[in-house]
């Protein structure tokens, strides 16, 4: 057996093709001394907002503060319920609760692994009938680099009157007929963690939306609450900025991001055709591209995989090995082995194998 040296996510071969761009980037931050809100974050916000197709790109200290900056601006509260899926980071869950309001777990779609639009009507009527929480906004999570069903999604919205956020930490650089994730919804999210499709070398995040009096407020809360005057504070907000390294970084990485999408796909392609029967291989519908922030599979014997893979050098992760509904946190409401079947099957047999846009 030849036993290979493979990462899972190759920062170093990417380094090495920006070294000189980046490190010039980072120099003339260094010169002109403006480490934070430079001038490199405002044309980094400009570069993602075309990227996205949305009208505002609003830069913040990292994923879970974009996804907390995005409750304070839909006033999401005490008493109010956010429908989210049970399979997926604890951030996602996790702001709603920060909010002080209740997240409401969903179960996943067995197929693409994103929030199941069935089940979240499901989870919809059955708050609306205890009549305890006021039903406010859904978060769906471009899992794994899919991006969720919009089309059911927005429908249902619409139906129940409730706001979309989307999660597209892991999902930027998908699309669904051209248009790309962030561009979903009411407002979106973005994390640009190092091992996101689109990384800094740090923590950094962003909120996208086409709602201008959005933009304003995610503006004004990002720098605690800050209003035409910087000493003039008109609202509680929060120190969320993204540093003008990482913007700079962030640059550089933006300009080559299309044709690492385009090895990723081919990689995932690869994948696909030469992995084992007896793997389950993603489901991309059609019309969808994947930023495969991910490769998942699945597999009934995911442990055995796994260990063969160490044996041949080839690293495999495991996202997630617990659903949000069985996590101590979140044990007060009272969730049950059993409540969403799929999203803990999928979670005892979903492993990850590398994937990145410089794979061999």
């Amino acid at each position: 057996m030849v036993r290979t040296n493979m990462q899972f996510i190759d920062l170093e071969s990417q380094y090495k093709l920006l070294k000189t761009k980046i490190d010039a980037r980072i120099h003339n931050v260094l010169d002109h001394g403006k480490y934070i809100m430079g001038p490199e974050v405002f044309e980094l916000e400009e570069r993602l907002a075309e990227y996205v197709g949305v009208k505002h790109a609003i830069t913040c200290a990292n994923g879970t503060d974009a996804l907390t900056l995005a409750m304070m601006v839909l006033d999401i509260k005490e008493g109010d319920a956010v429908f989210c899926p049970t399979f997926t980071f604890f951030a996602t869950a996790e702001t709603v609760a920060f909010a002080n309001a209740t997240p409401v777990f969903v179960d996943s779609d067995e197929a693409t692994f994103n929030i199941c639009s069935k089940d979240l009507e499901k989870q919809i009527q059955k708050v609306i009938a205890e009549d305890k929480l006021k039903p406010k906004a859904i978060i769906s999570v471009d899992l794994f680099g899919l991006p969720a069903n919009y089309d059911a999604l927005q429908a249902i919205a619409d139906k129940y009157d409730l706001k979309i956020i989307e999660d597209a930490a892991q999902g930027f650089g998908g699309s669904i007929n051209g248009r790309m994730a962030g561009a979903f919804g009411d407002i979106a999210t973005t994390s640009f963690f190092p091992a996101k499709p689109l990384g800094c070398y740090g923590d950094g995040g962003a909120v996208f939306t086409n709602n201008d009096e959005y933009a304003d407020l995610l503006r004004s809360y990002r720098v605690h609450g800050k209003g035409t005057d910087k000493y003039d504070n008109v609202r509680i907000g929060v120190n969320s900025r993204l540093d003008t390294i990482q913007a700079a970084i962030l640059l550089e990485k933006l300009a080559v991001f299309p044709q690492e999408l385009i090895n990723r796909n081919k990689a995932a392609d690869n994948y696909k055709e030469n992995l084992p029967s007896h793997l389950v291989t993603p489901d991309v519908p059609e019309g969808y591209v994947s930023s495969w922030a991910q490769y998942t599979v699945r597999s009934e014997q995911r442990e055995q995989d796994m260990k063969a893979y160490q044996e041949q050098g080839i690293p495999t992760m495991v996202y997630y090995r617990t659903c949000m509904h069985q996590q101590t946190a979140f044990s007060h409401l009272g969730y049950q082995v059993g409540d969403f079947p799929v999203a803990e099957k999928l979670s005892k047999q979903v492993y990850s194998l590398p994937i990145h846009g410089y794979m061999k």
